[in-house]
């Protein structure tokens, strides 16, 4: 059996290794290194994968988060929910740009923020909502942008974890995550399910006005060269990332059936044991599985992570610590009992290896060792 890990970026790599190592040599020999043309054909055919007017390219998931804030013209002061079970980036744009961050509940179950908890947290002073479609499924989209259409406050999706995740309104219509707010936002974090060899990002939005300036601000506010209309940042995803995310966003429904049909080996096996909750799955958005979460009961989260590492299982915390109790944000005053399900889910989640090359083999293993120390 192969070494289990928690993401198999090797192995991926080596079933696309020709056409990857085609793909830099391309760019090599063009020496086109920045805003050479890979970049504009990748963002081309991942406009037309996702069905969006606009893919905006950018130099990593947190200035996608930044740009979109500033091409809205939120201003100092100006309030922005989102969820306190989320990786540190989606909040501490809002405090670099001197924003009120507002941090609510997820629920318990889909991991993903509550739309009531959005909804008792609005005040005259909310202008953006930031929903995450955390491990790979989406937020309750259609609830969140109804509340937001009747309180006139924009949204932007942190869809880093959910590239290619399909959200289903009630009238059957579907659209891919990221493409439903007024901006969405990704990462191209290798380890993503559609990720890079370095870092990376993109921004998306149906809006023509909105796109214009976004892509101004991620280019120091330029429209034209050394005119500069907007206070902007340098950030671009350079020509190499996008040779390599060009060949893997033809593999990406590929990829991301792996993961599911991983995942559906761990439902059915897992699902039998009292003390172990696996991950909900809503009916309004697939589940293409960024990471597979589980929720071990009765305090025994802690001692199953140490077991699996001795049986050589990695397996991972998404997320140790809610947001409220980092140190660089108590400023806000939270206190733990403010946030009862984040501080529970803190204490109960549990990640197994989840990728795109996970073989029967190694999930039988992982499988047998969860089931055995429930024993």
């Amino acid at each position: 059996m192969r070494e289990i890990q928690m993401v198999d970026l090797k192995t991926q790599y080596l079933n696309i290794r020709s056409e990857i190592d085609n793909s830099i040599k391309s760019v090599l020999d063009s020496t086109a290194f920045i805003r050479g043309p890979e970049v504009k054909q990748f963002e081309k055919e991942l406009q037309h994968y996702l069905n969006v007017n606009h893919v905006i390219s950018c130099a990593n998931g947190t200035d996608a988060l930044q740009i979109a804030m500033m091409a809205l013209g939120l201003k100092s002061g100006d309030e922005v929910i989102t969820t306190n079970f989320t990786f540190i980036a989606t909040v501490e744009v809002v405090a670099l740009l001197g924003l009120k961050l507002v941090i609510v509940d997820p629920e318990p179950g889909s991991f993903n923020i509550s739309v009531e908890e959005i909804r008792k947290a609005i005040t005259p002073r909310t202008k953006a909502i930031v929903p995450v479609h955390l491990f790979g499924q989406c937020a309750d989209m259609e609830s969140i942008m109804k509340l937001a259409g009747q309180n006139n406050i924009f949204v932007i999706e942190d869809a880093a974890q959910s590239t290619g995740t399909d959200y289903i309104f009630s009238d059957g219509s579907v659209k891919k995550a990221g493409t439903i707010g007024h901006i969405g936002t990704t990462s191209f974090f290798p380890s993503k399910n559609l990720g890079c060899y370095g870092d990376g990002g993109a921004l998306y939005t149906n809006n023509d006005e909105l796109a214009a300036k976004l892509r101004s601000i991620a280019n120091h506010g330029m429209k034209i060269k050394y005119h500069h209309d907007d206070i902007g940042v340098n950030s671009r995803l350079d020509t190499l990332q996008a040779a390599i995310l060009r060949v893997k966003l033809k593999y990406l429904d590929m990829y991301n059936t792996a993961r599911i049909s991983a995942a559906d080996s761990y439902d059915k096996a897992l699902s039998v044991c009292p003390e172990i909750i696996v991950p909900e799955r809503v009916t309004y958005s697939s589940h293409i599985f960024h990471q597979y979460t589980l929720k071990i009961k009765n305090g025994k989260r802690d001692n199953l992570k140490r077991f699996l590492e001795e049986k050589k299982i990695p397996s991972m915390i998404y997320y140790p610590s809610p947001l409220h109790a980092q140190p660089a944000y108590s400023y806000l005053g939270y206190r733990e009992t403010d946030f009862p399900v984040t501080t529970a889910l803190c204490r109960e989640v549990l990640s197994l290896p989840m990728h795109t090359e996970i073989d029967q083999e190694q999930l039988d293993y992982i499988i047998l060792n969860v089931l055995k120390y429930f024993e």
